[in-house]
């Protein structure tokens, strides 16, 4: 008997994808280790990228699920992060963008003197705040690194 309704129930639809994925054709060792680093320290991560802005390429990403599909933020979140890049003064620039819904928790941040963004989404109720803000800067220190 099938009952379409219980895959959209937590843990009853497609199991879950658990991978880190570079980019194609691209050198995406610190980015894919940045995500492991998150995945580590926040396994109830529900979607995580490493994105070039200038490009719009992801260089790696994670999702928890099927349905969460990282390609489709990229062109939105670069829109996004290019536009307050512009509009800031010119001593001040964007570190992170946040987005809060209803019961999840959407980081965007900033690598330093670069064009790279690390996204990130969480349950609410999974993490809070501070501790994302922590480990999402922790996490682009390491895209700082050299492979």
């Amino acid at each position: 008997m099938k009952l379409p309704f219980l895959r959209y129930l937590p843990g009853l639809g497609n199991l879950p994808v658990r991978q880190v994925v570079g980019g194609p054709g691209t050198p995406s060792a610190p980015a894919e280790a940045a995500l492991h680093y998150l995945l580590a320290e926040l396994p109830e991560l529900l979607l995580a990228a490493v994105l070039d802005l200038p490009t719009g390429q992801l260089l790696a990403t994670y999702a928890a699920e099927r349905g969460y599909q990282p390609s489709l933020l990229a062109g939105p979140v670069a829109a996004v992060v290019q536009l307050l890049q512009q509009q800031s003064p010119a001593p001040e620039q964007p570190v992170e963008v946040l987005l809060t819904l209803t019961s999840q928790l959407h980081l965007v941040r900033l690598r330093s003197g670069s064009q790279q963004v690390l996204f990130l989404a969480i349950g609410s109720h999974d993490t809070n705040l501070a501790l994302l803000r922590q480990l999402a800067e922790n996490a682009v220190q390491l895209l700082e690194t050299p492979g």
